[in-house]
């Protein structure tokens, strides 16, 4: 999602557990979403399916009506990077890889994850993408460790990815997150210049590698909100929220 540098916020462990709640929906809530992403299946109709779920759970959609974004679920195909807009028009099909992007907001707090799932076969070389893209998300994650820095996980990141000739999206960053759901700080998936800021128990992060098959170029459409690769290469996208505790990361998406 759209973000502006916002101020760092540290949660207390109570905070933190409600934010593992929040983040269980919208994990369980991608988890039914891989058994859905078939073909003949519309992106609109995975739209109406969580916001189903989030209701039961009590919770509310986080994105509908952020900054205007009309749906409660991202939903990017193929060469879409982020924030697709679902479409009665848009159907699934053989071949075709899916970036799902949820979030909720429960007890006064936000969860946020995202996955990338290919509907049945794909190219050797996109199945490798979706492969290294979530592998690189882990990479970032063991990094996310009390006195390490920002840059730690962004460069963690970029080196697992460009070491198989893919490339770091650079104009959209993962955040930090708790009672907003886009809070600092920023966390690029590269490394980039200056002194990042500190990682300090009690921030929770939301980490989320967009990886292209191609160069990072991409640019949003006419719509406002669909970013997709200039090169028309596939591009994926895995997210976790991730709290910071002197123990170390704690995913509290990790059922994804």
């Amino acid at each position: 999602m759209k973000n502006n540098q916002k101020l760092i916020t540290l949660k207390t462990p109570a905070e933190i557990e409600i934010m593992r709640q929040a983040n269980k929906i919208v994990a369980e809530t991608l988890i039914f979403l891989r058994s859905k992403m078939v073909p003949g299946v519309t992106t609109w109709q995975l739209d109406n399916w969580v916001e189903d779920i989030a209701a039961e759970r009590g919770a509310q959609p986080a994105f509908k009506g952020y900054h205007g974004f009309p749906n409660s679920l991202c939903v990017s195909l193929n060469e879409q990077v982020v924030h697709g807009i679902p479409s009665r028009k848009v159907v699934l099909k053989e071949g075709d890889i899916v970036s799902v992007d949820f979030g909720v907001l429960y007890k006064g707090f936000y969860g946020d994850a995202a996955i990338t799932h290919a509907v049945g076969e794909v190219e050797e070389k996109t199945r490798k993408l979706l492969k290294v893209t979530e592998e690189s998300l882990y990479k970032g994650i063991e990094k996310a460790l009390v006195g390490n820095r920002v840059n730690d996980i962004s460069k963690a990141v970029q080196i697992h990815v460009e070491q198989y000739g893919f490339s770091v999206v650079r104009q959209f960053v993962g955040h930090g997150i708790g009672s907003q759901l886009h809070e600092g700080p920023e966390i690029p998936n590269y490394s980039v210049g200056g002194q990042s800021p500190r990682l300090l128990p009690g921030m929770v992060l939301a980490i989320e590698p967009m990886v292209n098959l191609g160069t990072y170029e991409v640019k949003v459409l006419k719509d406002g909100w669909t970013v997709e690769t200039c090169d028309r290469s596939p591009s994926a996208h895995f997210e976790h929220s991730v709290a910071i505790t002197e123990d170390g990361p704690v995913i509290l998406s990790e059922s994804v």
